[in-house]
């Protein structure tokens, strides 16, 4: 499989998200990292999607046992200075990691931008 689409979607997230930060793509059932990107070097993006894949499994344990009966989209995490956004494959087998510096990033706008460039990501990863 040619990691191309992978890499122009990586890329589009660092072009088009302001205040981008990082961005990972991780299969949910094993862990496994397809790709990751970051502008800061001390910002590992695909040890903190590892750690926000328990977050993740947790969340569906809690759907699961709420008796919710319905899907996580995404899940949303705001720190003092950024946002990181958990976008949840709707087939419920990837997600992507997003984080974004929440003084220059606006949520809607961010949130709009990774649902535009998901869309064939999800195509090649389904």
């Amino acid at each position: 499989m040619s990691n191309d689409f992978l890499n122009v979607f990586l890329n589009e997230m660092k072009t088009n998200v302001t205040g981008f930060i990082a961005v990972a793509v991780t299969e949910i059932e094993t862990g496994l990292s397809y790709g990751n990107l970051s502008v800061d070097s001390s910002f590992d993006p695909e040890l903190a999607s590892a750690y926000n894949l328990e977050v993740v499994k947790a969340k569906f344990n809690a759907v699961k046992a709420l008796n919710l009966k319905q899907d996580i989209e995404d899940i949303l995490i705001t720190l003092s200075n950024q946002i990181h956004i958990i976008d949840i494959s709707p087939n419920n087998k990837f997600m992507v990691y997003l984080v974004a510096d929440s003084t220059k990033a606006n949520l809607g706008m961010t949130r709009a931008v990774l649902r535009k460039y998901k869309a064939d990501l999800e195509k090649n990863l389904a």
